[in-house]
């Protein structure tokens, strides 16, 4: 009796890219207008958008808010949604990352005031956003593992919790020009090794 684990890979790796298509479709569709594909890609990925909400901003109440902001820029802006550039998933979680480091940037201008706000981590998408669909998981991990271990830590705390340049420099222990240059060399290293 031979054990054929390949066969199980193949048939999840296409379950998954045809789970991905499903949804860029569902995309296209609210590009068109159509309500109906607006509530079927809610209930397809509004818990896998919550879940990146709500582990950055630790606030169930107020991850719900930014779901449902989320969820109304996707209806205005779906049309801009392009599928070589990533799966809507990719891009619904983009949006939510956004949002949501938009408004913890918020809370913190409200508690520091306008001048003592600090440095804000660059927001512009990363392969990071990748890590929600489970292949493209599996790959960002093997990246990351890539990664000398004090930069795979800075990425994931950048990521998750939307930490500033300067909160991961006094974290570390390192001049904050370092951490810039961490932070942009890794990014361009996992760009390089996702795009392979």
């Amino acid at each position: 009796m031979t054990d054929d684990t390949s066969g199980s890979t193949e048939n999840f790796d296409d379950a998954d890219r045809l789970r991905r298509e499903r949804v860029n479709r569902m995309l296209a569709n609210v590009a068109k207008g159509d309500e109906n594909a607006f509530a079927e890609l809610y209930r397809a990925t509004s818990p896998r958008v919550f879940g990146v909400i709500v582990r950055m901003i630790h606030d169930r109440g107020e991850a719900e808010d930014i779901l449902q902001e989320v969820f109304a820029t996707a209806w205005r802006r779906a049309d801009t949604f392009d599928p070589a550039r990533g799966s809507a998933v990719t891009w619904l979680v983009t949006l939510g990352r956004n949002r949501t480091i938009d408004r913890m940037r918020q809370h913190r201008e409200e508690l520091l005031g306008e001048n003592d706000t600090p440095e804000i981590a660059d927001e512009s998408p990363t392969p990071s956003v990748a890590a929600e669909s489970s292949q493209e998981r599996r790959r960002l991990e093997d990246c990351l593992d890539r990664l000398e271990p004090q930069q795979k830590s800075a990425i994931r705390e950048a990521f998750f919790t939307g930490a500033t340049y300067s909160e991961l420099a006094q974290r570390l222990a390192v001049p904050l020009g370092t951490m810039k240059s961490w932070i942009r060399r890794s990014l361009m290293q996992l760009k390089t090794c996702l795009e392979q």
